[in-house]
Order: C-alpha cells, then structure tokens, then sequence
C-alpha cells in the first residue's frame, strides 16, 4: 500500500511537472523557421487539428502538444479562421493563435490613385507582386461586368475606381478587376446617372469627360470649372482640343515618351480632340468621385479656355482675348523670366 501511495505520489509529480513546462512553452517565444518571415495558409473548412499540424510543420509552433496545450488555454477552439497568415519573428503559441482567431490575415494594399490608366494600374499591380501586368490588362478587358451601363464598352479603362485596396498575395487580376469595377458601380449612383442622363449624356460619355476632368486638374475647387469649359465647348461645337487625349492616343500607339510636342497635336487617332470634334470614344483615365461629380454637376459659367498658372492652378477666360493675354502672362513671360533669371 505504501508503494501504491509513493507511486500516485511520483506519477502526481511529473504530471504536474509536465504540466509546469507545457503552460511554460504556451507562454515562451517560439521561432523554427530559417527565413525572415514565414507564411501559414489556413483553408476553409479547416479542423483545429489539421491547422496545428500547419502551424507544427511551419516552425511557427514548438510542437502538437504545445498547440493542443495553448489552445485550450485560449478557449478560441471555434473561432480560428481560414486565410494566409504572416509571422515574421518569435511569438507565443498563445499570440498565434489569437492571431488566426482575430482572423488578421495578411494582406497587399495597392493604391490606385485618380487618374491612372489601365496601363499604369497593371504596372502596378505587377510591381507589388501580384502578377504579371499582362494578366491585369487582360482581365481589363472583360466588359461583360459593365455591359449593363456601357455595352458599347471595348475594354475596363474609366471603370476601375481608383482607391487602396487590401488584398490577399494570391488575388488573381480578374478577382481585384472586378473589385474594382464593383466600387465603381457604387460610387455611380443613381443620382450622379439621373443628372448624365438630364444633360443628354450616355454613362460612356459621362465617364469620359470625367477622366479628361481628372487628367486636367487636380484641384478640387476646379474640377466643376474644368468640366463646364468642355462642356460650353461641346455645346457650341467646338473642338475640346485636350492635351490629355492627345497623351493617351500616343500611349495607346506605344509613341509617347513624357513629351507633348507640337507635331502630336497632329497625331491621327480618334482619342485626338485637336483632330476630331466632341468627345473622344471612350475614357482615357480613371476618374475619381469628385470627377465623376464635376461632369455630371459643371459650374454654372460661361468659360470657353483655361490656361496653366504654372502652379497646379488654372487662369479661365470667356473670351479668346482674355484667354491670349492668360496665355501671354502665363506661359509666354513666365518663361520668359524664368529662363533669363539663369
């Protein structure tokens, strides 16, 4: 009997010892793997058991009995959640796991700024290891998601709202494609579409002025004033004779290498507003909210030109002699002096 009780006794001890280390190794910075950072995907569905073998496998976890041991200790057996997850030094078993069950899964943030074409948003897309930007112009080219309000609509340019958006590494284009069209159909609300429709304007149309707005300036204060300029000169038939479109039916020809010479105004393409009267065929840009808003809502003025202050601002005028003296005082003499101040 006194061996029975000695023996409880031992077997109590290194129970309890056991015990002591495991809740010691849920608490103990842990790191078994080489690199600077390791990543864990978690697929739906998952059991607690198969992602500990992860977890394990990873060197993100000591071992199965520490994850089983601080898994109970966290009570969030039910909570833990799929997605790929970034560890990228020593942490707790107790800290990975209330990372997976936070659910903080690790994401790419790309901002697409206002303006971009979708040339330059697969450029990026690519640059921040995504995929390859053909993959992106590509899926650019599906207009079966904006064929409800464009089907006349040959590629996706105008309609991928330029915003940051958070991604998982994996996101394939077609998927943030049509992120991003999505934002786009939310933004385009129905008044914005009642007040395109009010001033005869087609959604292509609407979107298509804004991008030239976009392109124009990027001062708030001015995007009505730019987008009333187009559209008194569309009302009495002028040519828009926009810089931008000119620009943008280069790039599309592969010709344009930062700078807009005098002879391009020349270039023979559809997107040429100093060639072709109205609006080009479609949007050269992506437009944001306040551009959108400036096409459907211009100001109430009777401003024909508008001339480079030379500082991010824009000098309008009514008449073509106001506009030569903006022109003369703008452009002409300030560089003018500028060049002889060197």
């Amino acid at each position: 009997m006194r061996k029975f009780v000695l023996l409880l006794l031992v077997i109590a001890i290194a129970a309890g010892a056991g015990a002591a280390v495991l809740y010691e190794r849920t608490h103990a910075l842990y790191r078994g793997y080489s690199g600077e950072e390791q990543f864990v995907e978690i697929p739906a569905g998952a059991g607690t058991r198969a992602i500990g073998d992860r977890l394990v496998a990873s060197g993100v976890v000591r071992d199965r009995l520490t994850y089983r041991a601080a898994l109970w200790l966290s009570g969030q057996s039910r909570r833990l959640k799929a997605g790929e997850y970034r560890f990228d030094g020593p942490a707790t078993p107790l800290d990975v796991i209330a990372k997976i069950a936070r659910g903080d899964v690790y994401v790419v943030s790309v901002t697409f700024r206002e303006g971009l074409t979708v040339a330059d948003m697969a450029n990026l897309f690519e640059s921040h290891g995504l995929g390859s930007a053909a993959a992106f112009a590509l899926a650019a080219r599906d207009t079966s998601l904006v064929h409800d309000i464009d089907p006349a609509a040959r590629n996706l340019e105008g309609y991928l709202f330029p915003e940051t958006y958070s991604v998982p590494r994996h996101t394939d284009a077609s998927h943030l494609v049509k992120m991003m069209v999505d934002r786009f159909m939310h933004v385009l609300t129905p008044d914005l579409k009642a007040a395109a429709l009010e001033r005869g304007l087609s959604i292509r149309q609407l979107v298509t002025l804004a991008s030239i707005v976009e392109k124009e300036t990027g001062r708030p204060e001015e995007r009505p004033l730019v987008a009333a300029v187009y559209e008194n000169r569309l009302r009495i038939g002028m040519g828009l004779q926009c810089d931008p479109t000119v620009i943008y039916a280069l790039q599309l020809a592969g010709l344009y290498n930062g700078n807009l010479r005098r002879d391009d105004l020349h270039f023979d393409s559809p997107y040429n507003t100093y060639r072709y009267a109205g609006l080009p065929p479609g949007p050269i840009a992506s437009p944001g909210k306040a551009s959108l808003e400036a096409a459907a809502h211009p100001a109430d003025v009777d401003y024909i030109y508008f001339v480079s202050r030379n500082d991010g601002t824009h000098e309008f005028a009514r008449t073509l002699a106001d506009h030569n003296r903006n022109v003369q005082k703008f452009q002409v003499q300030y560089f003018h002096d500028k060049h002889a101040k060197h």
